[in-house]
């Protein structure tokens, strides 16, 4: 065994490479794959037991997903929206993370660890959807084993190389952990910039709506168009009376249909109308210039007490088994 990997062998190390990944797991931003990987080195040199290693792993994982998916079945929809509203990335993740577990069904749960973004999201997406408990920790297992053993199986196959590498960075010392600093600052500020030119592309004028209810109170509303994913429908069954399902995909299958002479609204259930910004300016791009998300999407709607209709959409159905 090297010297340089003497300090992280043992049960000790066992322990502190479980607690690394659980609390990246549930969102605190300490990232476990380079401990994956030096922990795969020290295994495959005997200095921790693999076999206890691994389960560990993969028990710490499971267990931040079962923390997610019991918040999830409890608060529903809000869980994602919150972990989107604190999170760098774009304000479209929940809508992306529900079109994932339409497209790949329960399967999302195994491909979630290797989706940046889609680990954190799945989970509680699981738990908001009511998949039943058997089903969500036999995947959440089976995805948890399959990241876990790739990254240690990465640190077992390069375990020269890392134990080469080890001395020089405890050489540098004080230098290593500066630079990743500058690195993750880097990184925190480019996704921030990231996010800012999203919100910035999606800044255009938006109805009220107090207005949208007194045009159908009028008589003259615009077609409304509900852009939510279906699994968003199903989870929240309420919508604006008359309005017309139309996903993102949907939308740009179904423009040649739709009217250019008429106000057009689209709502979502989406942090800052994301979905249904990117769906207005989609069709303001194809010509219809009288299309606009409506401030606040449905959460808003439902907040000033104005009339909905319940309906569920049937084919989001399969999400749950």
């Amino acid at each position: 065994m090297p010297q340089s990997l003497i300090f992280l062998t043992g049960q000790t190390g066992v322990a502190l490479v479980v607690l690394n990944i659980l609390l990246d797991q549930i969102g605190i931003p300490i990232p476990a794959l380079p401990t994956l990987i030096v922990a795969g080195a020290i295994a495959a040199h005997r200095g921790m037991p693999p076999l206890e290693l691994f389960a560990g792993c993969v028990a710490a994982s499971v267990l931040a997903d079962v923390a997610w998916y019991a918040a999830g079945r409890r608060y529903g929809n809000r869980v994602m929206k919150i972990l989107c509203r604190v999170s760098l990335t774009p304000d479209s993740c929940v809508s992306q993370t529900q079109l994932r577990f339409e497209r790949w069904g329960a399967g999302a749960l195994i491909l979630a660890k290797f989706v940046p973004g889609l680990g954190l999201l799945a989970p509680p997406l699981a738990g908001a959807i009511r998949m039943t408990v058997a089903r969500f920790l036999s995947f959440s297992a089976l995805g948890s084993a399959m990241w876990a053993g790739l990254f240690l199986g990465l640190g077992a196959l390069f375990q020269s190389q890392i134990a080469g590498l080890l001395p020089l960075v405890r050489q540098l010392g004080g230098v290593v952990f500066e630079v990743l600093g500058v690195m993750l600052a880097a990184y925190v500020i480019y996704k921030w910039w990231e996010r800012r030119r999203f919100q910035a592309m999606l800044r255009m004028s938006r109805i009220s709506v107090a207005e949208l209810h007194r045009m159908m109170d009028e008589g003259s509303a615009p077609l409304i168009i509900d852009v939510r994913a279906p699994t968003a429908q199903l989870l929240e069954a309420r919508r604006i009376p008359g309005a017309l399902p139309l996903s993102l995909e949907e939308i740009a299958r179904e423009l040649p249909g739709l009217p250019r002479d008429r106000e057009i609204v689209l709502y979502c259930s989406c942090p800052n109308e994301a979905s249904a910004a990117l769906a207005a300016r989609t069709l303001r791009l194809n010509g219809f210039t009288k299309a606009r998300p409506l401030r606040g999407g449905l959460d808003e709607w439902i907040r000033e007490g104005l009339p909905v209709e319940v309906t569920q959409r049937e084919k989001a159905a399969p999400a749950r088994e």
